[in-house]
């Protein structure tokens, strides 16, 4: 009899073991349901020209422009740098090019002994309890830093081709007169067999499934980053003959000494009478981009985490269409410096909700970490977002810092656009009655004070 009853006790025993770790595992499976996902989607060279921000009133953004009214848009939203490399080698570290001295496209990163010494926010996630994902341009390429994730997967698909005559480029510009990748062509591919469209696929076949960890997901989009090559159906939404241009100034550069000069594509573009051309393949390049980031959002509306799950839209830099007398990035000024910045924060964003305040992104870091509730990472040089998408009006007395290499630097505050260069030449510009900043101030006497406020707000940074 005694032996029936340590028979019983030892199942009993079992029983309440084994059932409590069943319900240990259901609440802890709800708990992860219960955290906060991330779906980080980087657009390459996507300036102010969307729907939401008001760079081009011409553009079709209908995709972003729908996430924007469920989120928090930032107005004044500035890249860390002017250039892809160091741009998203910022974002994704923490940490300033002067701080990394990672400043141009030829700069290696990983290389880096700070890099080495840093956890990325892929990583930093992945010790802190989530599945990591990537696919598509998160870093500079592709394969840039795919080690730092979980799951990685190539790009696939492409573009398509255009005919091309002897001499010219696709554009119709004689070769040799621009830049070679400064091109741009309509092409017979089809959408669905585009990388960008297959990121985005991958993406929202990723958000209908399961997971067992919270999810940090991350999807780069290409364009439009050159070449312009999207498929025809995108450049027939803006015929020719109703493209408006960016309004340019031809003596625009008199006052900036020789710091820049018209670029090499705008001298071209002009001479042969593109301008417009180069506008539409642009905006078609954009409207490209958003159907695919479309794909991405129906996907997450649809999904069991579209109520736990934190996205963020952002432009790494932005672009010069003919402003400044230029085209492409790699300038100071503030088309290149720009970006489109969409956070959208459950229980925390109010939908279409602004704000003002100048922001940059070097700030996504330590924002996600503080949104998802994960310990603070005390390498972070940004600053975390989330009193601003609590409250889009609080004082907040932080410029926003862009960098082009050693000793080039800008910072830009609600008001003020200080730009200052490694020969200690400078550039001050009045947001709230030149937001062309067609005339430099610098070197005006009655702008003295100002100019030196805004020199010592740099410094302060550059040394933070």
């Amino acid at each position: 009899m005694k032996t029936i009853h340590n028979t019983l006790g030892c199942f009993l025993l079992l029983f309440v073991s084994f059932n409590s770790n069943a319900q240990k595992k259901q609440k802890d499976a709800s708990d992860d349901l219960k955290k906060y996902n991330v779906l980080f989607i980087a657009v390459d060279d996507l300036n102010d020209w969307v729907g939401f921000l008001d760079g081009n009133p011409q553009t079709l953004t209908p995709n972003m422009d729908r996430l924007a009214k469920q989120s928090m848009v930032f107005d004044r939203a500035y890249c860390t740098a002017s250039v892809c490399n160091p741009s998203r080698a910022a974002i994704m570290s923490g940490l300033k090019p002067s701080s990394t001295k990672i400043y141009g496209n030829a700069d290696k990163p990983f290389n880096s002994p700070v890099f080495k010494s840093t956890q990325m926010i892929p990583q930093y996630f992945a010790v802190n309890g989530y599945e990591t994902f990537s696919r598509g341009k998160i870093y500079h390429t592709p394969a840039t830093g795919k080690e730092t994730w979980n799951n990685w997967e190539n790009v696939s698909g492409n573009y398509g081709h255009a005919k091309k005559v002897e001499g010219f480029m696709s554009n119709g510009i004689p070769k040799g007169e621009m830049d070679n990748n400064m091109d741009w062509y309509a092409t017979t591919q089809k959408t669905e067999d585009t990388p960008d469209y297959l990121n985005a696929k991958w993406a929202a076949e990723k958000l209908a499934g399961d997971f067992d960890k919270p999810f940090f997901m991350a999807c780069g989009i290409f364009r439009p980053h050159l070449e312009w090559n999207v498929p025809k159906e995108f450049y027939d939404k803006f015929p020719l003959d109703k493209i408006v241009l960016p309004s340019v100034l031809e003596t625009d550069l008199e006052d900036v000494g020789d710091n820049a000069k018209p670029s090499k594509d705008y001298i071209a573009i002009k001479k042969y009478g593109k301008q417009k051309e180069a506008v539409q393949a642009y905006l078609a390049s954009i409207n490209y981009a958003d159907y695919c980031i479309g794909q991405m959002l129906d996907a997450l509306e649809k999904s069991k985490y579209k109520d736990n799950t934190i996205v963020v839209l952002w432009g790494d830099h932005g672009w010069h269409l003919g402003e400044k007398l230029r085209y492409k990035k790699f300038t100071l000024w503030e088309e290149a410096c720009r970006v489109p910045l969409i956070i959208k924060a459950p229980n925390v964003t109010k939908a279409g909700s602004r704000t003002e305040r100048t922001v940059n992104l070097l700030d996504l870091y330590p924002t996600l970490v503080e949104l998802t509730g994960l310990p603070k990472n005390s390498k972070n040089e940004g600053n975390s977002l989330l009193p601003l998408l609590k409250n889009p009006k609080l004082d907040w007395d932080h410029p926003s810092l862009t960098q082009m290499g050693e000793g080039r630097n800008t910072i830009r505050t609600e008001k003020w656009r200080y730009i200052r260069y490694n020969d200690n030449s400078e550039e001050l510009y009045n947001h709230e009655n030149d937001a062309l900043e067609w005339v430099n101030l610098a070197n005006k006497p009655e702008y003295a004070n100002v100019k030196a406020e805004m020199s010592k707000k740099m410094d302060a940074i550059l040394k933070k």
